[in-house]
């Protein structure tokens, strides 16, 4: 079973490899539906997402972790 800090650990790291991957494919699919963001804008909306991400993955693992334990 994973301690609390663990869980909040796997949750930075996915985000992590996730934000990277968000950032570069907002950059090409948002100007594909007419979306001309500037870097400075991607970034603030992957912030978001990032926060919003890292809530859920957080207790949905907090969740497993009480139920199977």
């Amino acid at each position: 079973m994973q301690t609390k800090k663990q869980s909040a650990l796997e949750a930075i790291m996915n985000i992590l490899f996730g934000y990277s991957v968000n950032f570069t494919a907002n950059m090409f699919i948002l100007p594909m539906f007419g979306f001309d963001i500037s870097i400075g804008q991607n970034m603030a909306l992957g912030v978001l997402y990032t926060l919003i991400s890292f809530v859920r993955s957080y207790i949905i693992r907090r969740y497993y972790n009480w139920y199977h334990g």
